[in-house]
């Protein structure tokens, strides 16, 4: 049973952005990519209209390097986008992602993607983990990420991203870990983040906030079990840690 041609076609485009020093996808050349098991590719079993569909997409650590192609938003139905712990796949994250609304996992930590985050790709309603620590990330956080309705896990650590924190994210309904610490923020820490119902981890160290205090209203988010925050002026707020069960 073949897959849609159309997605072959965007398979064929990402690999010619991508350089594959270990020969990983030199299954990538011919066939069909869910017939013949081309490396990473995993899809679906028969659907009702007679194809298969490319479900995910698992390219992590295989030393790729090369950039992510636009053409990654044309995997309709992907649910997984993986490219984790290649270490030098640079270039920008394609805005067409935002166009993947069946995505459910984006995972791109470990690489040195750079250039800010564009703003479509907050218009993932299904996504449950965004993580895009230790690259090169610049530019300051979308507020459209505000639409990110479904995200449990928001890595965004060990970057360059800069400007203040938009307090419009503080409603993230399903948000558990909010990972912010190692890039270079500045302004205050929202007051609104209080209002997080589920927030259990919160890391915002090593930026550059002003002020030098925690907003008091911090002190009543009964779900958190670890905050950490440091400020410029001789304050190192230490991680919170309550005495009570703690489960991803």
């Amino acid at each position: 049973m073949p897959v849609l041609n159309f997605p072959v076609d965007a398979l064929q485009a990402i690999g010619r952005k991508l350089k594959d020093p270990r020969k990983n996808l030199r299954n990538w050349r011919k066939g069909d990519p869910c017939v013949s098991n081309w490396t990473g590719v995993i899809c679906t079993m028969p659907q009702p209209d007679g194809f298969l569909h490319i479900q995910e997409l698992r390219m992590l650590n295989l030393n790729l390097t090369g950039k992510l192609a636009p053409e990654l938003g044309q995997l309709s139905n992907l649910t997984v986008l993986n490219f984790m712990w290649n270490h030098n796949i640079t270039g920008s994250i394609p805005k067409e992602i935002g166009n993947i609304k069946s995505l459910k996992f984006l995972l791109l930590s470990g690489n040195q993607l750079s250039g800010p985050l564009a703003d479509e790709l907050g218009f993932l309603p299904n996504l449950l983990m965004f993580q895009v620590d230790l690259n090169q990330i610049t530019g300051s956080l979308p507020k459209s990420f505000v639409n990110l309705i479904s995200c449990r896990h928001f890595h965004m650590n060990n970057n360059s991203i800069s400007g203040q924190i938009p307090s419009e994210l503080s409603s993230m309904p399903a948000l558990i870990h909010f990972l912010l610490d190692n890039n270079n923020l500045t302004g205050n820490l929202p007051p609104e983040f209080s209002q997080m119902p589920k927030l259990r981890i919160l890391q915002l160290d090593n930026n550059n906030f002003g002020g030098t205090e925690i907003p008091a209203s911090y002190g009543n988010m009964s779900n958190l079990v670890k905050l950490s925050a440091s400020f410029p002026f001789s304050i190192d707020y230490q991680f919170i840690q309550r005495e009570k069960g703690y489960k991803d």
